[in-house]
């Protein structure tokens, strides 16, 4: 049995997906600078205020992936 050469292979590749790529790096670039631009005044802080700080950065900046990872998979933002 031989594989079927209709010509078609797939789907085109799109530009979306390395453009999303290149945004979630810059996204996560970004963060990184602005959090430790403050890093010395969350230092300053009590132990504990310190922790509920960095943990609510830690997930914040995840929100905006969910609409770049849908952009980047079906080429619509809602």
């Amino acid at each position: 049995m031989t594989p079927d050469n209709s010509g078609e292979s797939g789907p085109e590749p799109t530009w979306r997906k390395p453009a999303g790529m290149f945004a979630i790096l810059t996204l996560i670039l970004v963060w990184i600078v602005a959090v430790a631009t403050f890093s010395a005044e969350i230092g300053s802080l009590p132990v504990l205020v310190q922790l509920i700080i960095y943990v609510v950065l830690g997930i914040v900046w995840i929100l905006p992936l969910k609409p770049l990872l849908r952009w980047m998979e079906l080429g619509r933002w809602k």
